[in-house]
């Protein structure tokens, strides 16, 4: 995480605006950030699973029970 910090000081001054929204960006959740970093396991795989299942829920909103959107995602995830 030192390194992170070191890069954090030297670029945060940088004329490119998108260098400066990046690191602005890592310094609004810092402690994720560094989390990352120290450890070698994350959620990022469930957190796809629920962008997912929240995806297929709003395609079909309003179309079907419970039921049936269970079955959906069950077939989606065993092709």
């Amino acid at each position: 995480t030192e390194k992170l910090h070191n890069w954090i000081k030297k670029y945060e001054k940088s004329s490119i605006q998108g260098i400066q929204s990046f690191i602005h960006g890592i310094k609004r959740d810092i402690v994720a950030v560094e989390n990352a970093i120290k450890f070698e396991y994350s959620n990022g795989l469930a957190e796809g699973k629920i962008n997912k299942i929240k995806l297929i829920k709003r395609m079909m909103y309003g179309r079907c029970k419970f039921e049936t959107l269970k079955n959906k995602i069950l077939l989606i995830e065993h092709n």
